[in-house]
């Protein structure tokens, strides 16, 4: 698919398989705008084809111009700040996928708050002329490090959120854990809820949101008692990696809150690669996020 920006606007060219399409059908079936932000767009006439707005029964034709008003300015939800910190691993007009470091939230918690990845794509976005709310798609503890995936604007926001809703977004983490693996790899089907005895930590309880981990030895280090493990996630639940290996028996090093011993500053947990359909284009995005710690946690 062919993709331009022009000014606030996006023009794809119409290629030859839409053709007798009708713009309705195109917009909601293939481009995929939810329902609530297509009837956002009827209203507003967000959608033009050769500059023109038609009827949404018109019928397209190859090498036209289909437009839409997708950049437009917004307020910051967040304040920018600068920071030599800030890692960018892919970026385009519609997203951008950042290396996060240890010790960093990805998005502050209350109003104010300074000092998180947000806050630094904010600055980026602001440096480059992108005046837009940051949004996250998903996000990583404070102290897990690694690629967090961002929108730049409402429609590329909504599809990635229903992909990542539909596990079409893929996630791979590696984690330096206590104890040698027998097992190559496996799965974990356990539900995660809070535990009632704690603030922040969550346990494997039954009546818990379902939650599931594939994981994959990468190789088991017999002198240290550690084993290095890749880790795919079906779901996204709070903590789930920390406490699906503690369940298991094997705690991250690090990870003091689920058993692990403080043999380095923080769960040895890195987020190092995420594979996705480009939101617009579809084309296939693979990002590796290399280690960022210093000294090194990951040999």
């Amino acid at each position: 698919m062919i993709t331009k920006k022009v000014g606030e606007w996006l023009e794809i060219i119409i290629p030859h398989d839409w053709k007798g399409l009708s713009l309705e059908y195109v917009l909601r079936d293939i481009v995929q705008v939810p329902k609530q932000l297509l009837h956002q767009y009827r209203m507003e006439k967000s959608v033009k084809i050769n500059g023109e707005v038609l009827s949404w029964n018109t019928a397209l034709t190859p090498n036209q111009k289909l437009q839409l008003h997708l950049f437009i300015e917004e307020e910051f939800d967040v304040e920018p700040e600068f920071s030599p910190d800030l890692h960018i691993l892919f970026e385009d007009d519609h997203l951008l996928i950042a290396n996060k470091p240890a010790g960093m939230d990805t998005h502050p918690n209350e109003k104010g708050q300074i000092g998180t990845l947000s806050n630094m794509i904010a600055y980026h976005l602001q440096m480059n002329g992108v005046l837009t709310k940051v949004r996250h798609v998903h996000r990583l503890d404070r102290d897990t490090t690694g690629a967090v995936l961002f929108a730049k604007h409402k429609l590329a926001s909504a599809i990635l959120d229903r992909r990542l809703e539909n596990r079409e977004i893929k996630r791979t983490y590696v984690a330096l854990v206590h104890g040698l693996f027998k097992q190559k790899k496996g799965r974990i089907d356990a539900a995660i809820g809070r535990d009632r005895h704690h603030p922040t930590r969550r346990r494997v309880s039954p009546t818990g949101q379902k939650a599931i981990s594939n994981y994959k030895l990468i190789k088991t280090i017999p002198s240290k008692n550690m084993s290095l493990v890749e880790l795919e996630l079906q779901t996204g639940r709070t903590h789930q990696i920390r406490v699906h290996m503690s369940h298991l028996g094997f705690p991250l090093v690090g990870d003091t809150l689920y058993g692990g011993k403080p043999l380095v500053p923080r769960q040895a947990l890195h987020a190092v690669r995420i594979q996705l359909q480009h939101p617009i284009t579809n084309e296939l995005i693979t990002c590796e996020a290399p280690f960022l710690d210093d000294p090194p946690i990951f040999e």
